[in-house]
């Protein structure tokens, strides 16, 4: 299953890095995260097979994914977080989901226990 894990009480602007552990390599891995009252949103994935990962827009530029194929584990990168950053952060896996729908939690079978990342200002 999935295992994820690093994330922690920080300041605003500073940085963090969350690691997902994925079932293997053929998944594509998603993060997403829910904030206090919110939906869970979509923030970075890795298709199945694709080497550029896609972005939320509130994140783009701020957070970047990257994986380590031998360690079925994908990083997310979080630097200049803001008060707004703060949620619990899911890490998601699906064999089966296309591109175009990999921003919909509903496309992922498999979900890590998630999170919590808090951006004091």
């Amino acid at each position: 299953q999935l295992q994820a894990s690093g994330g922690g009480l920080v300041q605003a602007g500073a940085s963090l890095r969350l690691s997902c552990t994925a079932p293997g390599r053929t998944y594509a891995v998603a993060w997403f995260r829910q904030g206090p009252g919110k939906e869970r949103d979509f923030v970075a994935g890795f298709s199945r097979t694709g080497s550029n990962p896609i972005y939320a827009d509130s994140v783009r530029g701020r957070f970047t994914l990257s994986r380590d194929n031998a360690k079925n584990t994908v990083y997310l990168q979080m630097s200049g977080l803001t008060p707004e950053d703060t949620a619990v952060y899911y890490c998601a896996a699906s064999r089966s989901v296309i591109l175009s729908a990999m921003r919909s939690r509903n496309a992922y079978a498999h979900w890590g226990q998630g999170t919590q990342v808090t951006v004091s200002s």
